[in-house]
């Protein structure tokens, strides 16, 4: 059957071509990641091959004195975090099908013996415990395969099978763990799922868990949060390139691992490079306490959503005293704003859910999470959940106390401290989230980006700003001299905003870009944070090298495509209409599936493109594109190339080409590589 009429005289190649282009491009950030790492390297030359330089002595010092100030010593971290070791393969290197690398430990060899001078030595620590590999028994019948992924994967023994809490990031880490606990403590079957939360790396490898038999999977019941297919397939999507790309530098995706590179993102190595797949809930969990029996093993679920995720719970072991906290308690203060960029979240909510959980399971003896090791012993337990639940709760406090006062941001940030009670702890230390970024993060959650002060109402663009910056600062090489001094007094927070200024006053200057690049060097040598130090060196590297191209492969995202609503990706594509051009618009546009006997119709109004599930015949429309789902699907991994989409019986397209044409002519593509540290 011909795949379209030519009632408009318009080719058909160019109308399909149309539609790959615009369907195509990435919609979201799954996988989180390039598809090969960059490798290690060693570091001992004044510039290293990417060009990171070495640390001044102001670092040095600066790291030395960091060092000195905490128990660097303590070696009860690293007891519990190897305590109960049953198996640890010398290395875990995971690839794909095809050879690429999934997940390695090699690239983190290097991470061992003193801190060098290039890496805040508190950083260090964190880095060599989340190096810390295998299959641990935290008690007699419940075991964690930690190292395998950014997250842990917890095995809970039930009647007649293993229930799995958290199946990692992808397919191909999963599907290795578990073959780990199988090696050492026998091939037993899944009994049930748990999803504590509806982050990708606690639920994207389940289909690496799963057996292959339609009937078998049917028999596993899934346990997850109220609201967890919503979040879990709605988070990043509308937002997915530009979070992507942020993503990138947060998690230093184009750095070397090495000491002048990434070194750890403090909650654990890295996201996996693998296949994303997804299971659909059979039981919710909705409020608390809510007791279950699962497998014969009794739970208390706690229902915490907006804490950590939008749709999240807790839950507790009362047989075992055990009380597992999702990612509501780890080994560090963690994010109440992401820097990849997300949606803030409520740091008295977050505090709020640590209280009940005492309340609620204040006699557990061991804490275990979705990161990181455990803690046991009731008195080191409740001391723990203490410690968190104050942290969140100082946090969102004093910001509004000093906000009360009439500070800004920056100022609140700038002046708040812990207090000695929770300062010293490594798990409050701020190894993913900071004390200066989560305090503005509570500021903009009551009262938005504007600080009240009419200069920063309507500020100048950068370009322009940085222009005017370098005339009244006395010229170009005024400001490049005034840096170099900033620079050499070890100054560097002042000498990048002079120099970022100069770069986005001539970004082509090479001069003024490597002064940058050095600054940030020593900038994320002194980082105690993972994304801080990433995000700093990741600016260097682009400086000197230009953004580095790569994204997302939604083709190891095609399980998960299939659970995201329609209107979603719909949502996505109105967020790509370029306004100017559909001001006189007035498209109606139908996409007919074929497989789902569902029609939705899009139609363009006052340079706004809407969209919504058709119930009766549809009027007026200028175009009808019938499809298939899985061909839509297909289109948009881009696992359907353009001559195959020619000539598929799948795809038809009736009416106007000229209007649909016109359409897409009207749909701006998102670019995966834009500038963020040059305009």
């Amino acid at each position: 059957m011909p795949i379209l009429e030519r009632s408009d005289g318009m080719p058909s190649h160019r109308l399909t071509s149309a539609l790959f282009f615009v369907l195509s491009p990435a919609l979201l950030t799954f996988g989180c990641g390039y598809d090969t790492a960059p490798k290690s390297r060693p570091s001992g030359a004044e510039v290293d091959a990417a060009g990171h330089t070495a640390a001044t002595p102001t670092t040095l010092q600066q790291n030395l004195s960091f060092g000195a100030n905490l128990p660097l010593k303590d070696t009860d971290d690293f007891e519990n975090a190897t305590r109960g070791l049953l198996s640890a393969d010398p290395e875990v290197h995971i690839t794909r099908e095809d050879g690429r690398v999934v997940w390695s430990t090699r690239d983190y060899a290097f991470v061992e013996g003193d801190a060098p001078e290039t890496v805040n030595p508190s950083l260090w620590r964190q880095a060599e415990l989340n190096g810390l590999h295998g299959l641990f028994e935290v008690m007699p019948g419940l075991y964690q395969i930690r190292g395998y992924d950014l997250a842990n994967m917890t095995l809970i023994q039930g009647d007649s099978g293993w229930i799995v809490v958290d199946p990692l990031t992808a397919r191909e880490t999963a599907a290795a763990a578990l073959d780990l606990a199988r090696r050492h403590l026998g091939n037993q079957r899944i009994s049930a799922i748990v999803f504590t939360h509806s982050h990708i790396d606690h639920f994207g490898g389940v289909g690496g868990i799963l057996p292959e038999d339609p009937a078998e999977r049917s028999k596993i019941p899934i346990i997850a949060p109220e609201g967890f297919t919503e979040e879990a397939t709605s988070e990043n999507i509308i937002a997915g390139p530009i979070m992507l790309r942020r993503a990138s530098m947060m998690y230093g995706m184009a750095l070397e691992r090495g000491p002048r590179g990434h070194v750890d993102t403090g909650l654990g190595k890295q996201p996996a490079r693998g296949h994303a797949t997804l299971a659909l809930p059979t039981k919710l969990v909705d409020h608390s306490p809510q007791p279950m029996v699962v497998d014969g093993v009794r739970f208390i679920f706690q229902y915490v959503p907006e804490t950590e995720a939008p749709a999240e719970l807790t839950f507790y072991l009362p047989d075992l005293k055990a009380f597992d906290g999702a990612e509501v308690v780890s080994h560090t203060m963690h994010n109440l704003y992401t820097l990849r960029g997300a949606k803030v979240r409520d740091a008295l909510k977050w505090s709020n859910a640590i209280q009940q959980a005492i309340d609620l399971f204040g006699h557990a003896e061991v804490l275990l999470a979705s990161h990181h090791w455990p803690v046991w012993g009731n008195p080191e337990v409740l001391a723990f959940l203490k410690r968190q639940r104050d942290l969140y709760k100082f946090i969102h406090d004093q910001t509004l106390r000093l906000a009360g006062q009439g500070m800004t941001p920056n100022e609140i940030a700038e002046s708040l401290k812990l207090p000695p009670s929770l300062a010293p702890h490594f798990g409050n230390r701020g190894y993913y989230g900071t004390l200066k970024h989560n305090s503005k993060a509570v500021y903009q959650w009551y009262f938005g980006w504007y600080d009240g002060n009419p200069a920063h109402l309507d500020p100048l663009p950068p370009e322009e700003s940085a222009r005017r910056y370098v005339d009244a600062l006395g010229g170009f090489q005024a400001v490049l001299l005034q840096a170099q001094e900033a620079f050499d007094a070890g100054d560097y927070r002042w000498a990048s905003e002079l120099l970022n200024h100069a770069v986005f006053a001539d970004p082509h200057d090479r001069e003024a870009r490597e002064k940058l690049a050095r600054t940030y060097d020593q900038m994320g040598y002194q980082a105690e944070s993972g994304p801080w130090r990433d995000v700093y060196l990741s600016g260097a590297y682009e400086l000197r090298h230009g953004p580095r191209q790569g994204g997302s492969n939604l083709q190891d995202a095609i399980a998960l495509l299939r659970e995201v609503p329609l209107g979603q990706i719909f949502d996505t594509l109105s967020t790509r209409l370029n306004a100017e051009e559909a001001a006189d618009s007035e498209t109606v546009i139908e996409f007919d599936f074929t497989d789902l006997g569902e029609k939705y119709v899009l139609w363009v109004e006052n340079a706004v493109l809407h969209h919504r599930l058709a119930e009766g015949p549809v009027e007026n429309v200028d175009v009808t594109i019938r499809l298939t789902h899985e061909f839509l699907l297909g289109l948009l991994t881009q696992q359907i190339g353009l001559r195959q989409a020619l000539f598929s019986d799948d795809l038809s397209i009736e009416g106007s080409r000229t209007a649909l044409l016109s359409f897409f002519a009207m749909l701006d593509s998102p670019d995966e590589g834009f500038n963020i540290v040059t305009p």
